[in-house]
């Protein structure tokens, strides 16, 4: 996602921008998938805690990062076209999921 909305960014290309925002709702996905699979691994055994804590900081940072691309896709967008995306970003908030347990 970085390496394209770079690319997007210097050729100016609103298309490609708007191809990776839309690819944020899968890093989304996968992320809260991990979320629950590590979860599940620290309620079976508690020593698991401690590694599937860390895996958790690592994957959330990544999934920010693509929060941040996502920015600066609408903002190629609006640099074009002098307003943001009409369309809502599709959002799985993972503090939804820990609600669940």
């Amino acid at each position: 996602m970085l390496r394209d909305i770079l690319d997007a960014f210097y050729r100016r290309d609103t298309a490609a921008a708007m191809m990776v925002r839309a690819s944020d709702a899968e890093l989304d996905r996968r992320y809260n998938s991990l979320f629950r699979e590590l979860l599940t691994y620290m309620m079976e055994d508690p020593r698991n805690i401690s590694a599937c804590v860390h895996l958790l900081f690592i994957a959330k940072n990544i999934e920010r990062i693509g929060d941040h691309v996502t920015n600066i896709a609408e903002n190629i967008w609006f640099q074009s076209e002098g307003r943001l995306p009409s369309e809502e970003r599709v959002k799985d908030n993972a503090r939804d999921i820990a609600a669940q347990y």
